[in-house]
């Protein structure tokens, strides 16, 4: 078996670090490995890397320069994390980065083949533009100080592009704030710099819905933006610059951390939903973040294993099995990438390198490695901002989908997105392809095919539930209400459409590297389907608990990103007067100990579901259309 990465690491350190066998030394030497490795793709005067693997809608030259910008960043972080730790910085290591951009400033936008594209309304060199200006900030005095006068009025000006064009409307204000902030501790361009700073950080708290959540523009774009950009950028910057934390970020940022650090799982992989997941890694910079500008939930060694779980994941399983990252999940996968991306995309993980900016001394590097939150039991917490429930425990992380549908804000519906449209995402299973049923999904069965979820309605959230609705055709309404607890979540669907109607619930989808590590079974009203991972299996059932009819096994033939073997568990029922469809959903690793199924019943106000706690919970949609979930603890025994 081919090695999963060819990065020569140290040994492990288990006393340290007992999860993960990882530390500083080991994050050190991924980056020299991950730098070393694009080396040979760098163009003569080193402004372009250029590295194998499709163009994007933005052409080669930009792609050059997002190769030379996003492994800038990196060596930078690397750099002044060894500085900070008043350890000399690696020999040559810096100095690429310097003549490429001598040569990259020498003509921007012409036809010379060395310099780079210039900065426009919504293009792409404005999103490289930020990482070659915090690349700069964070080596001022080791690069930037060092080049000579008319370089540094080049690079200035050509950087300036970003201060005066449109981005697009969404995280990309924040790079002017990135570009703006250096510009302005470099002494150039102070007052558009001032300008830009204020207007971008303006326009992103206009999309901030509470419970330390973002969404990525007009909409209800909630995904791993939320952490690697509108967090990241206001307070990384502020820290780089020497400035205070605002203490209204640095209490928004705690409050995400409190729920996000719930989304990796005992292997360390993060949550696998949103765009842009070839970035990777870059999921661990808000909990270094977090550290950073001390506004974490968690402990230093909780805080390391989270880190370094998510970056051994993906190195462990192939991520960069030629030292190059590819565009893909675990390994190349066509199927995550968006058309935007180019080859050298996948290096915005390079912000999954933020912990280095902790000196060697500080607690998040010195501290044993502590569980993080999803070891623990199950938990759940829902945040009604925006309509997410996050449940995790025993080594799982899922969230319960009832509030983000990548929809534009006004206007029809565009076709669901696999990677937001969904009712539930773990870091156990990916969403099924374009062409295969719908994972995690309820719709009416109309001429033969199940209506898409479009817009979501969120209607309300608590400590361990949630709701949404959407109209899957014109004249209909499905309300549905999320309960949660253990490792079970029950599922409740108010189904406004005529009697009768065909109606479809599916649940997980379960990927494995071949058939033969799936094994899969249906009976009456229940499905389960269970695949190898690795040395551990994952298994998910799916119940129809009331109303259902019959439940069944379908193929996925185009996998998931987790495997090219995948199959998933489906319920069929019909529409009934005044009865909702009830079904129990569960995804665990297999080797954890089982948990009593819930009961549910149908009541004269809603629907009671029996915990194996003894807990009963009930499910309450009221006539004015209110969704409420209360509960009564089990009666203690005199």
């Amino acid at each position: 078996m081919n090695a999963p990465h060819p990065f020569v690491l140290p040994p492990e350190d288990r006393v340290l670090s007992p999860y993960t066998g990882w530390t500083r030394a080991h994050w050190e030497a991924v980056a020299d490995g991950l730098l070393a490795a694009v080396g040979p793709y760098r163009s003569p005067g080193g402004a372009l890397i250029t590295l194998p693997g499709p163009t994007s809608w933005s052409g080669a030259r930009s792609d050059g320069l997002e190769g030379y910008a996003r492994t800038f960043l990196l060596a930078a972080l690397r750099a002044a994390g060894t500085a900070a730790s008043g350890r000399p910085v690696p020999a040559g290591l810096l100095e690429p980065y310097a003549d490429g951009l001598r040569t990259g400033t020498a003509a921007p936008g012409t036809a010379d083949p060395q310099s780079w594209p210039l900065i426009a309304d919504r293009g792409q060199a404005m999103v490289e533009a930020a990482s070659v200006a915090l690349a700069l900030h964070l080596t001022k005095d080791q690069l930037w100080d060092l080049l000579d006068e008319s370089t540094r009025d080049r690079a200035a000006d050509w950087l300036a592009g970003a201060l005066r064009h449109e981005p697009v409307d969404n995280n990309w204000w924040l790079f002017p704030v990135a570009v703006g902030t250096f510009l302005d501790a470099a002494g150039r361009h102070h007052e558009s710099a001032r300008a830009a700073i204020e207007r971008g950080l303006a326009r992103i708290d206009e999309w901030y819905v509470g419970d330390g959540w973002y969404t990525d523009g007009h909409g209800r774009y909630f995904d791993h933006y939320n952490g690697w950009a509108m967090h990241l950028y206001p307070l990384l910057c502020a820290a780089v610059a020497g400035e205070p934390a605002d203490p209204v970020r640095r209490e928004r940022l705690a409050e995400f951390l409190t729920g996000y650090g719930r989304l990796f799982d005992r292997v360390g992989a993060p949550l696998h939903q949103g765009r842009s997941l070839t970035y990777r890694f870059a999921a661990a910079a808000p909990l270094w973040l977090g550290a950073l500008v001390d506004a974490t939930p968690y402990s230093p060694g909780t805080t390391r294993r989270l880190a370094s779980g998510v970056l051994r994941h993906f190195l462990d399983r192939g991520a960069a099995r030629d030292g190059l990252l590819s565009l893909g999940w675990y390994g190349p996968d066509p199927a995550t990438v968006q058309s935007y991306s180019g080859s050298a995309s996948p290096y915005w993980a390079a912000k999954g390198f933020v912990g280095l900016l902790l000196p060697d001394h500080h607690e998040v590097w010195t501290a044993t490695e502590a569980p993080g939150p999803a070891e623990a039991d199950d938990t759940a917490l829902g945040l009604p901002g925006p309509g997410l429930l996050l449940h995790a425990g025993r080594g799982a992380a899922r969230l319960v989908n009832h509030g983000a549908d990548h929809q534009p804000a006004a206007g029809a519906p565009e076709p669901d997105d696999p990677l937001y449209a969904r009712l539930a995402y773990s870091t156990l299973t990916g969403p099924t392809r374009e062409g295969d049923p719908a994972d995690n999904h309820v719709g009416l069965v109309l001429d033969g095919r199940v209506s898409e979820r479009g817009r979501v309605e969120p209607l309300g959230a608590g400590p361990d539930w949630a709701a949404s609705a959407h109209v899957p055709a014109p004249g209909t309404r499905i309300v549905s209400i999320s309960v949660v607890r253990g490792p079970y979540e029950v599922r409740v669907h108010h189904v406004e459409a005529p009697a009768g109607t065909s109606v479809c619930e599916t649940g997980w989808a379960p990927a494995a590297a071949r058939a033969d590590e799936l094994r899969s079974s249906a009976e009456g009203i229940e499905a389960r389907v269970e695949a190898l991972v690795g040395t551990s299996s994952v298994a998910t059932t799916l119940t129809g608990a009331l109303g259902w009819d019959r439940a069944e096994i379908h193929p996925v033939p185009h996998g998931t990103a987790f495997g090219p073997a995948a199959e998933l568990a489906v319920l069929h029922g019909t529409v009934a007067t005044r009865r909702p469809l009830v079904s129990v959903v569960s995804l665990t690793w297999a080797d954890t100990e089982p948990t009593p199924a819930p009961r549910v019943s149908a009541t004269a106000s809603g629907v009671a579901v029996g915990w194996g706690d003894g807990t009963v919970s009930e499910v309450v949609r009221d006539a004015s259309g209110r969704c409420a979930v209360t509960h009564s603890e089990p009666a203690v025994r005199r």
